[in-house]
């Protein structure tokens, strides 16, 4: 093994490493935008000089992130951004064979997980890197003297930016955020495409059901439940979704689903998954109405959308039945089914998104970085969008290795819709 003792790091098992070295090197042939511009970043070197705190799921994918930030000249340390995603073995490689500080351990409890936080922010970052918005909450409620060398950070969850939004709204945000996760090249692919397959791969994992003819509850269609409405529909489930946001309702109406509120989707939903970002969306008056045998999954960053404790407090026994599911049953003999612990059952009890998505994830957050430190001085503390020529960017080089070329508009082209004075 390669791994030298001053690499820091709190992970499972180093005897992994070897495993997870190959796992990463499958993940790299589907990421060739990433590859791309790590081949750059290590002859420019575009982050020399820079500590880089990330709080991300600690998958094959992130490994590949993590070389390329590192090839570009920063520091990186990382930790974790669910207990229950992390792969040990890609951990365990990351120190052995790429020598990046991480601290993760798949099912950590909560007091580890605020450890490990601490051990990447004790390194006086100057850019964040976050995966649900913990490591900027942290500082901001209890790590305050970091914002002397924090010169911004980057977020790639709808959770994380909407933390973030909340507190640029407040006043309280210090340092600017580039919101990664609002890029077309993130959104369109990973949330819709990635999260949809890759969180009916977490529910058959830790089920093996069959989904044709069953009632699929889709709790919020935002990108997530586009993704994942569409895939759950391409397997032959009657798809019902429940919204709060009427345009988003109507888009769900007129792309064939029904719409309805969730006390009704309730009573008839054989599985229910939640992506919204907001709290309680599965309480104990939906769950009161379940039919016996219900499925209950939560596909959002983080474990608030069900009301894990109300099941638990309403129920009579809670057991395992198999990996990733639990049975609840209620006084009334009804069993309710749990996957995950009401986690990202896509990361939890599956692999997250495939590379190829986040291929086009990752080098946003490659780019955005390189973004941040070369305007870090201009930006104010706020939440910023990726710039369109960056995501532009992403999509051309994406298109380039998959061999597909596009149209250029012609001179005549670009006067005129640079024009107004040509009409009927």
């Amino acid at each position: 093994m390669a791994v030298t003792a001053n690499v820091p790091h709190d992970v499972t098992d180093l005897g992994l490493a070897d495993t997870g070295k190959s796992a990463i090197e499958w993940a790299e042939a589907s990421m060739p935008v990433l590859r791309a511009i790590r081949e750059r970043f290590e002859a420019e070197k575009p982050l020399a000089g820079l500590t880089l705190a990330a709080c991300l799921h600690v998958t094959t994918e992130t490994a590949n992130l993590m070389r390329t930030l590192k090839a570009g000249g920063a520091d990186v340390y990382l930790c974790a951004s669910n207990p229950l995603s992390t792969q040990d073995e890609t951990a365990a490689a990351l120190v052995v064979h790429y020598g990046v500080p991480t601290f993760a351990r798949t099912g950590e409890d909560n007091d580890v997980y605020y450890d490990h936080i601490k051990s990447v922010l004790d390194t006086s970052p100057a850019i964040t890197m976050d995966d649900g918005a913990d490591l900027v909450s942290t500082i901001h409620s209890s790590r305050t003297e970091l914002l002397e060398t924090i010169i911004g950070g980057t977020e790639e969850t709808t959770t994380g930016v909407i933390r973030l939004r909340s507190m640029g709204e407040d006043g309280v945000l210090k340092f600017p955020i580039v919101a990664v996760n609002e890029a077309n090249t993130k959104h369109f692919f990973d949330n819709r495409y990635g999260t949809g397959q890759s969180t009916v791969d977490g529910i058959l994992r830790a089920t093996n059901i069959l989904l044709a003819g069953k009632n699929f509850v889709v709790v919020g269609y935002g990108w997530c439940g586009r993704g994942l409405a569409s895939r759950a529909e391409g397997m032959g489930a009657n798809v019902i979704v429940t919204e709060v946001d009427p345009t988003r309702a109507l888009e769900a109406v007129m792309d064939g689903y029904r719409v309805m509120p969730m006390m009704e989707a309730a009573a008839i939903g054989d599985i229910f998954v939640t992506m919204t970002g907001d709290k309680h969306v599965v309480d104990t008056h939906h769950m009161d109405v379940m039919k016996s045998g219900a499925i209950v999954a939560n596909s959002g960053h983080f474990d608030v959308e069900i009301n894990v404790a109300s099941l638990a407090e309403m129920s009579t026994s809670r057991r395992t039945v198999r990996p990733f599911l639990e049975e609840f049953v209620q006084k009334d003999g009804r069993k309710i089914y749990l996957l995950g612990e009401g986690r990202l059952i896509n990361l939890a009890s599956a692999e997250g998104h495939p590379a190829s998505v986040m291929d086009m994830s990752f080098a946003n957050q490659a780019l955005a970085a390189e973004y941040m430190k070369d305007n870090a001085t201009t930006l104010e503390p706020r939440v910023y969008s990726v710039p369109e020529d960056m995501d532009a960017e992403i999509a051309r080089l994406k298109l380039e290795s998959m061999g597909i070329e596009i149209d250029t508009l012609t001179d005549e082209q670009e006067t005129y819709l640079g024009s107004w004075e040509e009409g009927t």
